[in-house]
């Protein structure tokens, strides 16, 4: 009986230790959300790392916020905050019918940095997010953010206009629409050899990474943000932005050639050009040590 007794309060015990202990568990999550409403059925995932000043990250076409995966990991070993935001259409974020225009991802980005709460940001863009980055300071007056980093930007006019002879021509952008919407994978695949300065810049397997991170994108947004992209000329809102500005851009660029940074830095008053020399378009992964160290000079300045 005695034998019994003792093994029903050593039971008891251990059953009670074990609520007690998860009760008094601490989440390991920093509590931030992955995802962020910014209208009704549509999220865009965030990734949201470290804690200090914020540095918000937006991608390029047709990318996602994954792609800045080397400027996470060292920015957060520095002290930053650093926030990528994935627009609606590409990525792992929300992929609805509608429009997908440089007002449309400027009023998402405003929405997710009020809902994080985000003040004094360094704001960042590569190839089509240095549009988006840019359309979002002039239209909102530069809310939440203090600078603004761009990389390699398709901007301010990525397609040549009048006075503006740089970029792609009226013929390429049609025919580059048209493979958006007839042979996009092949399309995808080529940026494996037109993202570098040359071969061997980037291995094998990053081009591989970039272009997983690409198919992921939806066609439908694939094919109407590069319409938008063709459509917009910055050039009349560049007088605009009175914030500190640095111009990153690889000076053998073949999708965005070195003469849009030069003409973002005679645009923009507060503006300085950071060369990257033996970068092409991707000069975040193939001079990703300068990449990042320049990044988090501007972010301290």
């Amino acid at each position: 009986m005695k034998k019994t007794v003792l093994a029903i309060v050593i039971l008891v015990s251990l059953f009670t230790n074990s609520l007690i202990a998860q009760t008094k568990r601490v989440p390991a999550s920093a509590g931030r959300a992955e995802y962020i409403e910014v209208e009704k059925n549509v999220r865009l995932h965030v990734t949201d790392l470290g804690n200090g000043k914020p540095i918000v990250l937006i991608h390029g076409w047709p990318l996602s916020d994954a792609m800045y995966e080397y400027q996470y990991q060292y920015l957060v070993q520095k002290g930053f905050r650093v926030i990528g935001i994935t627009l609606r259409g590409f990525g792992k974020s929300d992929k609805p019918y509608g429009k997908y225009n440089f007002d449309v991802f400027s009023d998402d980005i405003k929405i997710v940095l009020e809902k994080l709460k985000i003040q004094n940001a360094v704001l960042g863009g590569f190839s089509m997010g240095g549009a988006v980055v840019i359309h979002y300071i002039t239209k909102y007056n530069a809310a939440h953010v203090s600078k603004l980093a761009l990389f390699g930007a398709a901007a301010p006019s990525w397609k040549q206009r009048d006075s503006s002879p740089f970029g792609v021509s009226e013929i390429a952008g049609a025919n580059l629409i048209n493979q958006t919407l007839t042979q996009r994978q092949d399309l995808i695949a080529g940026f494996g050899s037109a993202f570098p300065a040359k071969e061997g810049n980037i291995s094998k397997n990053v081009e591989k990474w970039l272009e997983s991170i690409n198919l992921e994108a939806s066609p439908y947004a694939t094919t109407q943000s590069m319409n938008s992209l063709l459509d917009l000329d910055l050039r009349p809102v560049l007088a605009k932005i009175n914030i500190p500005v640095a111009i990153f851009h690889g000076t053998q660029d073949k999708l965005c050639p070195f003469p849009l940074a030069e003409e973002l830095n005679k645009g923009i008053k507060n503006s300085y050009i950071v060369k990257f020399e033996e970068s092409g378009h991707a000069l975040f992964v193939e001079e990703a040590t300068k990449f990042n160290q320049e990044l988090e000079k501007f972010a301290n300045q």
